[in-house]
This record gives structure tokens, C-alpha cells and sequence, in this order.
């Protein structure tokens, strides 16, 4: 391993004493060395330049090298900068204080050349090894990181995919899915959300239908009045929705679990399959049904025509507080402007 040009940092209130150590390094191969002869000015340099070893005098004069030591420990622990306490003092209590905090090593006074070579020597190359190590595990954190990205990717297509697949059961564009998630997004972010909040919210609500898969056409594509018993099977949607995406510990999974299953709830109580009222239905289900709604009555079906969208606006601020939640529509109100955007953005094809 090649070493790189260290730089030293040499404090000591004796400028003799700092030209010796110079002049000592010079001859040991190092010279990028730099000295300070004031301890508080000696701080603020360590703590603003990069530094690989420190040459530290233990007595000064208003700010002793124990008080330097303390004052350069977080940054010098942090990035393994090693600290040599150079002193006559050693005694057992100095070597344990200055050990205590932060110092590698020690070096006597006065100085031997041959000492200071081979403390110096041995402590940057375990420099050199640290900062080998540092940035291999860096390597590593960036190509797990990366890899990390690049699986959750693959994982969200293939769940908008799946969502898609679904979709275009019941329309010819699977648009739907891409507005209401977007419509659900921001009403999300109305309501305060953070953004992985709403960010989750936009990426769960495309699989709120997943369960038609399982739903026949005939049913699924019927022009006309659904019959009773027809409209029950139709309901299991919610149901064969969330068997699918059970049993995952994914946070995305879990949230689009609740979304499927819960989104066709009311406020009030009436709504399927489980009948939940008010805040027992989760947030995001709560905001998926407002925005699922919005779009599905704007939208053209094998059973309706499409409402003109103001149609649609008050109708879903008419049901506040009994089919949806009503703070849930105060935030559709506000961000109604976004929603309609959104709208424009992403039009089905003209038939």
C-alpha cells in the first residue's frame, strides 16, 4: 500500500522545540509538517484543516495539552486522527489521563529521533489502514445503497404493473390508477403528511382494485344494473384484493393491503366488507376512497356516462361526513386547484 503524503500537526508552545520536530520529520521522510505555538489558535486550526497525526506537548502555559486533547477529541475519535502526547511526564496517572481522553501514544522528552520515527511510522500506517477501511466500507454502503434502489424500483413496477394488469380489466387506458394515486398524493400532503407519508400513499393506492382480477367479466363489464347477488360478488374485490397482498412485512404491502381492502368503507359505517366507522378505517383507505371516487365519476364505464367534473366536485363534498371522512374532503377542497391539474395532465384518449 502506497502511503500518501501525511500531513502532521505539531503544537507546542517552544518554537525550538516545534523546528526540532520539523526538522526531525524532514529527515524521516515527512515534510508536510505544520506547527503551532498557541494552543487555542492550535484548536481552531485541527478543528478546520485535516490533519493525520498530531504531535501534542503536554505542558503549556494558559492551556495545557490535556485541555487541547479535550477540546480536539470528538473530531480526532470521529476520523481516527491518532494524538502522540508529547511529555517528561510518565507517571502512571498522566498516561491514564491522557489515554482517557483520546491520546494513542506518547513520545519522551527530550525528543529521540529514533523514537519519534518509529512511533510515527507505526501509528500513520494504521492511519493509512483506517482510512483504506473507511472507504471500502463507504464502497460498500454506496453499492448496497445502490442495489437497494434499484430492487425497491424493480419492486414498484412490478406492483404499478400488477395494478395495471388489473385496471385494464375494467377501462381500455389504466389512467385511472395514475390519477387517483396522484389525486391521493396530494390530498395526502394537504393533510400535513410527510413526504415519505404521501410518497407511500401515491405508491399503495395503484393496487386499491387489485382485486378485480378475480372478478368475472360478466359481472365486471356488465352495461346495466348490477343484481344483488351480482353487486355481492362484486364486493369481494376488497377481499380477494387483500389475500393477495397479505403477509409481507413491506411497509408499501402493508399500506396497499389496507387500501384494498378498506377503501369501498364509510365514514358512517355502511360501507363493505367489514363495516368499519370513522378512524377505524385506516388514513390511507380513508384518502383512496375520496380520490378513487372523484375519478371513477369522471370517468366513462360500461355502466355510466362521465360526470362533468363539477358534477363530480360537489357530490364528493355532499358525502363528507357520511360516506367520507370529512377532513379528508376539507383537504380535497384545498388542494381541488392541484387535483385538477393533475386531471388535465393525465386525460383518457378520446373515444
Amino acid at each position: 500500500m502506497t502511503a500518501p503524503p501525511y500531513r502532521i500537526f505539531a503544537i507546542d508552545d517552544e518554537p525550538d522545540n516545534l523546528l526540532l520536530i520539523r526538522q526531525a520529520l524532514r529527515q524521516l521522510g515527512h515534510p508536510l509538517c505544520e506547527t503551532e505555538s498557541d494552543p487555542v489558535r492550535a484548536i481552531e486550526r485541527f478543528l478546520a484543516e485535516d490533519f493525520d497525526l498530531v504531535l501534542l506537548d503536554y505542558n503549556m502555559p494558559g492551556l495545557s495539552g490535556l485541555g487541547v486533547l479535550h477540546a480536539i477529541a470528538d473530531k480526532s475519535r470521529s476520523e481516527q486522527i491518532p494524538v502522540v502526547m508529547v511529555t517528561a511526564q510518565i507517571d502512571r496517572d498522566t498516561r491514564l489521563q491522557t489515554l482517557g481522553a483520546g491520546a494513542k501514544d506518547f513520545l519522551g522528552k527530550p525528543i529521540d529521533l529514533a523514537e519519534l520515527k518509529v512511533r510515527v511510522h507505526n501509528l500513520l500506517e494504521t492511519r493509512t489502514l483506517n482510512l483504506a477501511l473507511r472507504q471500502h466500507n463507504q464502497h460498500l454502503e454506496e453499492v448496497v445503497h445502490a442495489r437497494t434502489e434499484e430492487l425497491r424500483s424493480t419492486q414498484l413496477e412490478v406492483i404499478r404493473r400488477l395494478a395495471r394488469a388489473a385496471e385494464f380489466r375494467d377501462t381500455d387506458t389504466g389512467l385511472h390508477i395514475q390519477r387517483m394515486s396522484l389525486f391521493a398524493q396530494a390530498i395526502g400532503r394537504e393533510m400535513g403528511m410527510s413526504t415519505p407519508e404521501h410518497e407511500l400513499l401515491l405508491n399503495a393506492s395503484p393496487m386499491h382494485d387489485l382485486g378485480k382480477i378475480g372478478i368475472s367479466d360478466r359481472i365486471l363489464l356488465k352495461p346495466g344494473k348490477l343484481t344483488p347477488e351480482e353487486y355481492a360478488t362484486m364486493q369481494e374485490h376488497t377481499l380477494i384484493g387483500a389475500n393477495i397482498l397479505q403477509g409481507h412485512d413491506s411497509e408499501l404491502l402493508r399500506t396497499a393491503h389496507d387500501i384494498a381492502l378498506w377503501h369501498h368503507e364509510r365514514w358512517n359505517g355502511d360501507g363493505y366488507p367489514n363495516g368499519l366507522h370513522a378512524q377505524q378505517i385506516p388514513l390511507p383507505a380513508r384518502i383512496a376512497a375520496v380520490a378513487d371516487v372523484f375519478d371513477a365519476l369522471t370517468m366513462v364505464r360500461p355502466y355510466k356516462s362521465a360526470w362533468p367534473t363539477e358534477e363530480a366536485y360537489r357530490e364528493v363534498c355532499r358525502l363528507a361526513g357520511n360516506h367520507f371522512d370529512p377532513d379528508v374532503v376539507l383537504a380535497f377542497d384545498a388542494c381541488f386547484e392541484e387535483i385538477l391539474h393533475i386531471r388535465h395532465a393525465n386525460p383518457d384518449p378520446a373515444r
